[in-house]
């Protein structure tokens, strides 16, 4: 492709864009990942496992606390019900997405295939829009959580109790500096804050059950209230599923699982196409994060339950929003309260980092490729900037609280987790597997049914999920508007033949003719060159070749371009391309040529009838319409040059 002479970039911009893969680039990665190393390399499982937990683990900060106001005394019970969505629904379900997707696109990615053109992009878009919400609110509610953490220590109250949303924010801001800084310190930081919350919490536990089992009169008391509010097991079961969907934030976890997967270290045979180790490691890292929260949920919903006053879970109580920091205070004493505290601050405050790391995974495999994004939205620092001052601003609408967005968090996990659910049973159906359709199926219509339930109990949640989705589709569709006339064809060859040609026409003029494929009979031919002749009044002898662009998917933005010669009627010599955008591929081709032989082409057009609007939009919306002055226009923004720039000629 052309190249034009620029100064050297600065250090700050060569930083910024460090790691930033060329458009197109043969195996090319983006986000986080960018420039990967070889398919083999990476960080061993239960590595990038602690940066997803710092997500799904730290849910244990205010997990059983949600779950005693939703459920009461029925709340180890729910519990329960929410574990075995989790280990017989939701683990199922991304693990077949991990088979599916090995390059974390996810869902999104599966379901993108299902549909074409357009409605596909919007459809992406849409759901890009949930996992946005579903990401940044992560980010800016577990930084809030953390701050309140802080601000409710016993020993800070009354120093630090009107700082709350000053403290989210430096949070927010410290996340993003870790990311400008590295990946790998990121997944290093993960695991140190994993494993010291787990083993506090293993602590809290142990000491928690020993006062159950001790205090005998705990379980009897919780028994007898059970029995007398709900009458019989039934009743219980019945209740505990009614409550389920406010639940659902011990759900989360899995979609980043899936995101961070390329992060996994895979066999030596690993290929990118055939990542069977990385694969194998990812259902292991699932498996695993599932069955450590599993256990986690079951015992602190159970002891939080039978060892905290009721009173206390509500608003304004010592253990609203911080159940188990409340048990660490209580029996294991300030000292070790206190280091619980700080331990709970730091994997909340870290939480966002798998949330970070998805969006940084996710956003930049799509968004550039649909010409929906900047050139630059590729590299992870600008994308790190960007999505630190998103997170400022939901924190300062939110005011930094933690129950303002839980209802936005809830919506965005269990929307990419439905989406997940379908797209595995279209998945299984497609294979023509009867039993994984069936159960997926079922896994699908629960999940759409907590949906529903959450977005009915909480509508705030869909209202915010909508004010993403609309930005995103706001911003992307001026994006594309804005990038309308770049040239974005990644690459050109040329097969034998037109090789033939272009070398042929080298000794002499250039000259091309724009031609849209009617019947392409003889006639055809011969009055289009009577035509360009008469036009531009040139001499009989000159010779042409024909070029024809056949439009395949409009929507796309970036592709590389096949350029295929023929001989037709024994006379006409004609070029064909396939390419999303008539004049984009024109233009690529002609500076291509150019490039390859050092002569300036000539390609020669005839107006295009109708309105010029009209028929930009067409070009837009459908790749076609004005096609000889866009092409003019990309031939002049890839090309400031006129004396090299090839020449466009309309009659």
């Amino acid at each position: 492709m052309a190249t034009t002479e620029h100064p050297p970039p600065s250090r700050l911009r060569t930083w910024m864009l460090e790691g930033l893969s060329d458009m197109g680039k043969a195996g090319g990665h983006t986000g986080p990942h960018a420039q990967p190393e070889p398919p083999h390399k990476g960080q061993r499982w239960w590595r990038v496992m602690c940066l997803t937990g710092v997500d799904y683990f730290s849910t244990l900060g205010y997990q059983p606390g949600i779950a005693a106001l939703a459920a009461g005394l029925l709340s180890p019970i729910a519990t329960i019900v929410l574990v075995i969505v989790t280990l017989a629904g939701a683990l199922p379900v991304y693990r077949r997405v991990a088979e599916e997707s090995p390059h974390g696109e996810g869902s999104i990615a599966m379901l993108e295939r299902l549909l074409t053109f357009w409605k596909g992009k919007l459809f992406v878009l849409t759901l890009l829009g949930f996992a946005a919400t579903d990401f940044l609110i992560t980010i800016t509610l577990s930084a809030a959580d953390a701050s309140t953490h802080l601000v409710e220590n016993p020993h800070l109250t009354s120093t630090l109790h009107d700082k709350q949303m000053l403290i989210t924010l430096i949070l927010v801001a410290l996340l993003g500096a870790v990311f400008l800084k590295g990946f790998l310190e990121a997944i290093g930081v993960a695991v140190a804050l994993v494993a010291v919350y787990l083993a506090l919490n293993v602590v809290v536990v142990i000491v928690g059950v020993w006062h159950v089992a001790t205090a005998g009169h705990v379980i009897t008391d919780w028994s007898s209230a059970l029995t007398a509010e709900h009458g019989n097991v039934f009743a219980m079961v019945g209740v505990a599923l009614l409550v389920f969907p406010k639940l659902a934030l011990g759900l989360s976890g899995f979609e980043t699982g899936v995101a961070v997967m390329p992060h996994v270290q895979g066999d030596e045979g690993d290929t990118e196409e055939d990542p069977r180790g990385r694969i194998r490691d990812t259902k292991k890292l699932l498996t695993a994060a599932a069955l450590i929260m599993s256990v986690f949920l079951i015992a602190t919903s159970f002891i939080t339950t039978l060892l905290i006053p009721e009173k206390e879970f509500e608003s304004g109580g010592q253990a609203n929003g911080r159940a188990l920091a409340y048990l660490a205070h209580e029996y294991l004493g300030g000292t070790f309260g206190t280091v619980y505290d700080v331990s709970t601050i730091a994997i909340l405050w870290f939480a966002g980092a798998s949330a970070m790391a998805g969006l940084l995974n996710l956003m930049p495999r799509y968004l550039p490729r649909y010409g929906m994004a900047p050139h630059w939205a590729r590299a992870v620092r600008p994308m790190v900037i960007v999505f630190t001052l998103v997170g400022f601003l939901v924190t300062w609408i939110f005011d930094a609280d933690v129950d303002a967005q839980g209802g936005a968090y809830a919506t965005g996990v269990l929307v990419l987790m439905s989406s997940a659910a379908i797209a595995v049973t279209i998945a299984a159906r497609r294979a023509q597997q009867r039993g994984w359709t069936i159960g997926f199926a079922v896994v699908s219509a629960v999940l759409l049914y907590v949906t529903v339930a959450n977005v009915v109990e909480r509508p705030d949640g869909v209202k915010i999920g909508a004010c993403f989705i609309a930005g995103i589709i706001l911003i992307s569709l001026l994006s594309r508007l804005a990038r309308a006339f770049e040239l974005r064809v990644t690459s050109v060859t040329l097969d034998d033949m037109a090789e033939r040609f272009v070398r042929d026409m080298a000794s002499r003029k250039m000259r091309f003719i724009a031609n849209e494929p009617d019947q392409r009979d003889k006639a055809e031919y011969r009055d289009k060159i009577e035509q360009i002749r008469a036009d531009n009044d040139m001499p009989e002898q000159e010779d042409f070749v024909f070029v024809e662009v056949t439009v395949t998917d409009p929507s796309e933005f970036e592709a590389s371009l096949t350029v295929r010669g023929e001989v037709l009627h024994n006379r006409y010599r004609v070029l064909t391309l396939e390419s999303s955008s008539v004049p984009n591929a024109l233009a690529a081709l002609l500076l291509h040529v150019r490039d390859s032989t050092n002569c300036t082409p000539h390609m020669y057009f005839e107006w295009t009838e109708g309105n010029p609007f009209a028929n930009f939009l067409r070009f837009l919306l459908f790749g076609q319409g004005e096609v000889a002055p866009v092409t003019r226009e990309v031939l002049r923004e890839a090309e400031p040059d006129r004396g090299r720039r090839p020449r466009v000629h309309t009659g």
